[in-house]
């Protein structure tokens, strides 16, 4: 599964086999709810689609080749992946999570789950000592993101995972933001790797996916038979897609990575713009971990105005022209998005503003289209 020692190579080719019975370069979609069985418990692997299905499981083992892990796990969003960790844990059990993280999660961790008896505790997880003051005998899992979505928040992965190996608690990272092109939190002690891979993965806007990946077997078992028994599945059109899109990852994030240093330098040195949320800036406060774990520093950027209001934000969102005002992120278009309003919503207003987040904060999905027209948008709609 992980035979291919290059990035581009392997990203092409992984879980991709010629279709046995006709050829097909391309892995087929096998649009089928079942499966024929010879006599009852004899079959070909294949039984039910909500269990198996060919063209997600050629998608599940390119999904552990990307991220160097033994498994993968395919669903039918980021936010039923996130459900599916959590469906480990019982009541009275503790999570640690980043205060700064996306608001869709969020809102099932303090909507949903603690009202089942989940304790969750919301720290700067950048700072690793936060980390370590919180843990308790009932401690289970450490939730972070890194970038954070939408602050850029760099936490280090191997710090934070010698602590939930010291306490025996699932470390897992949700590595959207970054995609594995940039970042594999495996190889640095994580225990799990999340994705949405509606973002970068799929890479064009056009699904609604998330995955898992891991290297133990029992968890595998574990995640599995949650994945089957709740049915939160992606149809084999939608793994057909992501399948399609992983294959030019490295290229798409080369170019993600050149605009996105351009676009933020642009910013930084803009009249109008106070500051610059990107984690390839020297003068970011974890640039030297994000430089340690990172292979370069992505296309997610935000930032806000000298002045710093909703009028202020809302006068750029509405005027760019290249840039789509709309929720969601990775694709091959630029995407620009107000958090506060947006993705951000389901957080209380208290409680962004006092993680950073402002009523004025700007994010940016920096796209792969030609960098002179992207800096163009952004020019004449700041002013």
């Amino acid at each position: 599964m992980n035979q291919y020692k290059n990035l581009g190579t392997k990203y092409i080719h992984a879980g991709v086999e010629p279709d046995p019975s006709t050829g097909a370069i391309m892995t087929p979609i096998y649009q089928t709810s079942t499966f024929v069985q010879a006599a009852p418990g004899v079959h070909k692997g294949y039984e039910y689609a909500r269990s198996q299905n060919p063209t997600r499981f050629a998608l599940e083992t390119a999904f552990a080749a990307i991220e160097n892990a033994k498994y993968g796990l395919a669903f039918s969003s980021g936010v039923a992946a996130t459900d599916a960790v959590m469906r480990l844990l019982i009541p009275g059990d503790e999570v640690i999570c980043a205060h700064d993280m996306y608001g869709g999660t969020y809102r099932l961790f303090s909507k949903v789950y603690e009202k089942m008896g989940i304790v969750f505790h919301y720290v700067d997880t950048s700072n690793v000592e936060n980390v370590a003051a919180a843990i308790t005998e009932k401690t289970k899992l450490i939730w972070i993101e890194t970038p954070t979505n939408p602050l850029m928040n760099i936490t280090d992965i191997e710090a934070v995972s010698s602590i939930g190996k010291k306490h025996n608690c699932i470390v897992c990272v949700d590595n959207t933001f970054a995609s594995p092109y940039l970042q594999n939190p495996l190889d640095q002690g994580a225990t799990i790797v999340m994705h949405s891979a509606t973002k970068y993965l799929g890479g064009h806007s056009d699904v609604i996916q998330g995955c898992l990946m891991m290297n133990e077997e029992s968890l595998r078992e574990q995640l599995y038979f949650i994945q089957k028994s709740t049915g939160a599945v992606p149809g084999p059109q939608d793994c057909f897609l992501v399948l399609r899109g992983i294959k030019t990852l490295h290229v798409r994030m080369q170019r993600h990575c050149e605009n996105g240093e351009k676009v933020a330098h642009y910013l930084q040195q803009h009249p109008k713009v106070a500051k610059v949320y990107w984690c390839g800036l020297e003068e970011h406060p974890n640039h030297s971990i994000a430089k340690k774990q990172m292979r370069g520093f992505g296309g997610m950027i935000s930032f806000t105005l000298v002045n710093d209001s909703m009028e202020a934000a809302t006068k750029v969102l509405s005027s760019t022209k290249i840039f789509s005002l709309a929720e969601s992120l990775g694709g091959v278009e630029s995407l620009i998005n107000h958090p506060a309003s947006m993705t951000h919503a389901s957080i209380p207003r208290e409680r962004r503003i006092a993680n950073g987040l402002s009523d004025g904060l700007i994010r940016l999905s920096v796209g792969i289209e030609d960098i002179e027209d992207i800096i163009a948008d952004l020019a004449q709609a700041i002013g």
